[in-house]
């Protein structure tokens, strides 16, 4: 059986095990993602340059009976990516029967779950990468949330302005916006979080820090922000929760991690840095 993970992630950590063949359509279909799931073996096959029957042992190296077991999860994995609080509300049973107790035990294991399943399930590769570029001193940081992840990408970036300096969060105004993104170059990182239902915006700031050399850090979901097509890094978390609302709480812990991280990476120059804020904020009474 197919694992739980979503169908990208599987290609992506299964590529080790690949023949060089098999890889060739790997990269056909990560290049092009979830487009080129759904085109025919025979045009896999001649966009990968490879025999037919290779894209098929692909398919069966990931655990599907075949190729159109393989494109029928694909089809329910995107039903899921694509789902809105409104259709999964309309899915729900919001009744509950037990009362408050009930409500509260649902919460825990949901909440339990998620986030140890996040982190352990974390490319551990991906989180040393974050860490490594946003403690380099060369570096500007760049974030960008969405509609509600926003207040986690400003959650980031407050705690990384405390340890160093360039930081900023994109602005929201259209003139401020492009500048900001046309300013992007070799030495930026873009970090973005992005959670179903994508916004194409993150896609496109991604994709112009990619071509202008910067990097990419996203924090998406399990089913993959298309942003991951630009990232150098990729954090995915579970957003299992008790209401039809994706829970934030694992990408919090994600987000804590990444703090954790940089905190031990920065070591005495993050500790001054920290200390010289915190006397400048006395002096102007806010502390």
């Amino acid at each position: 059986m197919p694992a739980a993970a979503p169908i990208a992630e599987q290609i992506r950590t299964r590529l080790g095990e690949c023949s060089p063949a098999e890889r060739k359509v790997a990269r056909v279909l990560l290049a092009n993602w979830p487009a080129a799931g759904f085109e025919t073996v025979a045009t896999l096959a001649e966009r990968a340059t490879v025999s037919a029957p290779t894209v098929l042992r692909l398919v069966t190296r990931l655990g599907y009976r075949g190729f159109p077991d393989f494109q029928a999860a694909l089809r329910t994995e995107l039903d899921e990516r694509n789902a809105s609080p409104l259709t999964l509300y309309n899915a729900a049973d919001t009744d509950d029967p037990n009362g408050r107790g009930g409500l509260l035990q649902r919460a825990s294991t949901a909440f339990t779950t998620a986030v140890a399943r996040t982190l352990s399930e974390l490319p551990q590769h991906d989180l040393d990468r974050a860490v490594e570029l946003l403690a380099d001193p060369k570096r500007r940081i760049t974030l960008a949330g969405g509609r509600f992840t926003h207040l986690i990408a400003q959650y980031l970036g407050l705690h990384v302005m405390q340890l160093r300096d360039d930081v900023r969060f994109l602005p929201d105004r259209d003139v401020e916006r492009t500048a900001a993104l046309a300013a992007l170059g070799r030495r930026d990182v873009l970090v973005v979080f992005d959670h179903r239902r994508y916004e194409p915006d993150k896609v496109t700031m991604a994709q112009l820090t990619q071509e202008h050399g910067g990097r990419v850090i996203l924090f998406t979901d399990t089913w993959l922000s298309p942003v991951a097509a630009h990232a150098e890094v990729v954090l995915p978390a579970q957003v299992t929760s008790p209401s039809p609302y994706d829970s934030l709480a694992p990408t919090l812990a994600v987000t804590e991690t990444v703090v954790a991280g940089l905190l031990t990476a920065l070591g005495d120059q993050g500790h001054q840095h920290m200390q010289h804020r915190e006397d400048i904020a006395k002096n102007l009474g806010l502390y």
